[in-house]
């Protein structure tokens, strides 16, 4: 995977070189080129896992100003590289200045929601398309909870009432939720949202998977330069990365929460993969954490539809375009903050 999205190089093929080459960046494979890109065309560079590049090239970056972000394999964030004239603390100024006023951070909240619940919407839509007869109904109701909640969220005025849609919809989500499982019913039946500890497989493998996906929107945001613990919608508090939290919403429904119902509709994981513990909690066994491993790294490499891109972008990539469209909005290049929707 080597793309360059919002002036941004990503490169994720393993093995992969890069060095500096008449001022142009030259991406190569065991010595093949793989792309070659003028340098001034590139604000930032991500690497991902085992990618290199040559100390004149990082030298460059770093006089230029022009970040290089270290991620390992699996996305988690290891290193940001930036020279002494760095836009990082004016990113941030301009993020904690933005949470302080109501009427940005209000819009930004209200877009990252209004994601969501689209996004929830078109999961709903599909399993009502899928599902029997007898549970249609509720999920066409589910559907009719959203479908209210995006059309009052448009003219809320405050972020706790905003907060109040998003409750009631994710509600009426998690109340048919167990209509959109096909099949393994009796191991996987799933009868509301419960988090600390996770009572049944299900919500173990939801757990899970937005741990996963909590962590990947910190990689990204770690890697434009924002301040992960400073969220809009989520409330600051010590050890939550808030702002990650906020990202991740518009992801749980189309892609978390689809790949967690695939896993069990298909029977790639099944109720021997989960185990009980003291307490009535439920966890992964070693077996099932590395079936849903796999699972989730083959899906970060699977290719998606962008609203803003011709080319389709790979799924493991779109928490860092958000990030970087975020980062757009604070810094006041971009009026409004675009989620997600496939």
């Amino acid at each position: 995977m080597t793309k360059i999205l919002l002036n941004t190089l990503f490169v994720g093929t393993q093995g992969a070189y890069l060095r500096l080459e008449n001022d142009q960046v030259r991406v190569e494979l065991e010595g093949e080129k793989l792309l070659q890109v003028p340098l001034h065309h590139l604000g930032s560079i991500t690497f991902f896992g085992l990618v290199t590049l040559s100390g004149p090239l990082l030298m460059r970056c770093a006089d230029d100003g022009r970040a290089v972000v270290f991620l390992n394999e699996m996305g988690r964030f290891r290193a940001r590289v930036v020279g002494k004239t760095s836009g990082n603390v004016y990113l941030r100024r301009d993020q904690y200045e933005c949470h302080r006023e109501p009427i940005i951070a209000t819009e930004i909240a209200r877009q990252m929601v209004a994601g969501k619940l689209q996004n929830a919407r078109q999961v709903l839509l599909r399993g009502r398309r899928d599902s029997r007869e007898p549970l249609r109904e509720g999920i066409t109701l589910a559907i009719e909870v959203h479908e209210k909640a995006l059309a009052d969220l448009a003219t809320v005025p405050t972020i706790d009432e905003i907060r109040g849609h998003e409750g009631t919809a994710a509600q009426s989500y998690f109340n048919v939720f167990d209509h959109l499982i096909t099949s393994q019913k009796t191991d996987f039946g799933f009868s509301g949202r419960s988090r600390r500890p996770p009572r049944d497989r299900i919500n173990c493998l939801l757990s899970f998977l937005y741990s996963l996906g909590t962590t990947d929107c910190v990689a990204a945001l770690e890697g434009v330069g924002l301040d992960p613990q400073f969220g809009f919608l989520h409330v600051a508090r010590p050890g939550r990365p808030a702002l990650a939290l906020d990202l991740v919403e518009e992801f749980r429904a189309v892609i978390l929460d689809r790949l967690a119902l695939s896993l069990v509709n298909r029977k790639q994981l099944q109720a021997d993969h989960f185990m009980p513990r003291d307490g009535g909690s439920v966890l992964l066994t070693d077996e099932g954490r590395k079936i849903l491993l796999t699972a989730y790294q083959t899906r970060k490499h699977q290719e998606v539809r962008h609203p803003l891109f011709k080319e389709k972008v790979p799924i493991g990539l779109l928490p860092h375009v958000q990030a970087r469209l975020l980062a757009r909005v604070i810094r006041g290049d971009a009026e409004t903050y675009l989620p997600y929707q496939p």
